[in-house]
């Protein structure tokens, strides 16, 4: 009741938040993960846990700490990871497997996966505390281009490339027309390279699908303009001014540190 009170009297002069609003804006992660972390109880507010994912906090009053520290506002991060294959995207596996955050331990911040790539599928994996950074990359709405290179488990005809070039039928619809170029051809398998506009779970996989065939081997290798290029499997970078600005996330350019 006090809570609801403090809320309708303060709401207008802007510093009440739900508890989740709070972490997700100070760049720690997205609203899912702030979800997470309170109900887990690593969330306190004025030294007690609180569980309540919409609880409303005055900024001009509490203290809220995560995981023993105050919480502050930290500065946007952006990084490109190579994802190798048999890493989970996720924060934490029950089964104890490895997952990409095994691989960021000397970012020195928080960071949240910028759309997913499956524990099969290896390459280019963005991250960032930005949550309108990665709104703008996996809305497709914003028809940010994903790129990538696959191993098939068949010889696939010039017809059949012709069918992902205008779009083939899932289960959730017609997906939009790929960018679709055949590399080469080995005895058995054909490698072919990729681009769409869409972020819908297992899409490529499903497009190899339809096709009658199989992905053998799945490897992002751009986002936009952003490539992996020579960066080892495994390891990860800043993304540059000129990466952010192509994306036009940036207004203005992050100053270099």
């Amino acid at each position: 009741m006090e809570n609801r009170q403090r809320q309708s009297k303060r709401l207008d002069r802007g510093p009440l938040k739900t508890l989740e609003r709070v972490i997700s804006k100070a760049g720690l992660g997205s609203r899912t993960d702030a979800r997470k972390w309170i109900s887990e109880g690593e969330i306190l507010v004025n030294g007690k846990i609180v569980t309540n994912a919409d609880h409303w906090v005055d900024l001009e009053r509490d203290r809220v700490s995560f995981q023993g520290k105050p919480l502050r506002a930290v500065a946007k991060s952006y990084i490109l990871l190579y994802k190798p294959k048999g890493y989970l995207t996720t924060w934490r596996d029950p089964q104890g497997r490895p997952t990409v955050y095994d691989l960021l331990r000397d970012v020195g911040t928080w960071l949240a996966p910028v759309g997913r790539l499956d524990l099969d599928t290896s390459g280019l994996l963005l991250m960032s505390n930005d949550n309108d950074f990665a709104e703008r990359i996996t809305n497709p709405n914003h028809k940010i281009a994903k790129t990538y290179q696959v191993k098939c488990s068949a010889l696939l005809s010039d017809s059949q490339l012709d069918r992902l070039r205008h779009g083939v039928e899932l289960k959730d619809g017609l997906t939009r027309p790929a960018d679709v170029r055949r590399l080469r051809d080995s005895s058995k398998y054909t490698f072919l390279e990729i681009t769409i506009t869409e972020g819908r779970n297992r899409q490529v996989r499903r497009m190899i699908e339809a096709l009658d065939a199989k992905v053998l081997k799945l490897v992002r290798t751009a986002i936009g303009a952003i490539r992996i290029g020579d960066l080892p499997i495994g390891k990860w970078r800043r993304l540059t001014e000129q990466e952010l600005a192509g994306l036009g996330v940036l207004k203005t350019p992050p100053r270099r540190r």
